[in-house]
């Protein structure tokens, strides 16, 4: 692996597992130290991304974290700034997936959705932030979905929120990249995790064919694919790159 994101110190939500997992182990292959958070439910899987994290030969901080709740968010982000010297990478995976039709949806499972997936994401740049300014660089890419694009049914409520991940990431890039700081974000398709397998029915094998060939690559998502994206949106190969949102979907959508 490339040493692209040597010296650099990448903060990275909803680590435990799936894609977020993917993601620490991959900026960690690619140089960077990595602090990973997730709630305290995920406590054991997200020591266990840690250990991996290390076993690539990078220094993990691990810490336990609400993204739904601004003073735990502004406790921990000042920890890891303690720690690392820095968070030059803040990588917003946290979210949510309840799938449900809007007419069935509760007002509780909408805020939540919202909570999570589109005000997480806010408050963890605008804590991360304060920090990235005085030093005039920083790199933020948020996690939306393909789902912001186009929506799906039984996923109003997530298409929603994600959509509104791709809002906030163009207006960010346009409010922080005075000071040398880039954003973007990543709308994946279908990637075969626990919320990946939502998209399917009871017939979870036959759906699962029928979506992989609705793609050009003829195969859903595995989470390592949207690593090299990740990277590159994490290095200095995007200098000027930025407000943007990159389909990571095997050629399922193109606009």
């Amino acid at each position: 692996m490339t040493t692209i994101l040597q010296g650099k110190t990448a903060l990275i939500t909803g680590a435990s597992r799936g894609i977020g997992r993917a993601l620490a182990i991959g900026l960690a292959r690619h140089g960077a130290n990595v602090a990973v958070v997730d709630l305290t439910s995920q406590i054991a899987a997200l020591e266990q991304t840690a250990r991996l994290i290390e076993a690539e030969g990078r220094q993990a901080y691990t810490h336990v974290l609400d993204v739904t709740e601004p003073t735990a968010i502004a406790d921990v982000v000042r920890a890891i700034e303690t720690e690392t010297g820095g968070v030059d990478i803040l990588v917003n995976n946290a979210g949510i997936l309840t799938p449900r039709r809007l007419e069935e949806l509760s007002e509780a499972e909408w805020h939540q959705h919202f909570d999570v997936n589109a005000k997480g994401v806010w408050m963890m740049c605008r804590e991360v932030l304060k920090y990235m300014r005085p030093r005039k660089q920083g790199r933020i890419v948020n996690i939306a979905s393909l789902a912001g694009r186009q929506g799906d049914p039984t996923q109003g409520a997530y298409a929603a929120s994600k959509s509104a991940v791709m809002s906030l990431t163009r207006v960010f890039a346009m409010e922080a990249g005075s000071d040398g700081i880039i954003v973007n974000s990543i709308c994946p398709g279908i990637i075969l995790t626990d919320m990946g397998y939502k998209n399917f029915g009871e017939d979870a094998l036959g759906e699962e064919r029928h979506w992989a060939e609705m793609t050009a690559l003829k195969r859903l998502g595995d989470p390592d694919d949207v690593v090299g994206p990740v990277v590159f949106f994490a290095s200095e190969l995007s200098g000027y790159v930025t407000g943007q949102a990159l389909n990571v979907c095997g050629g399922m959508y193109y606009h």
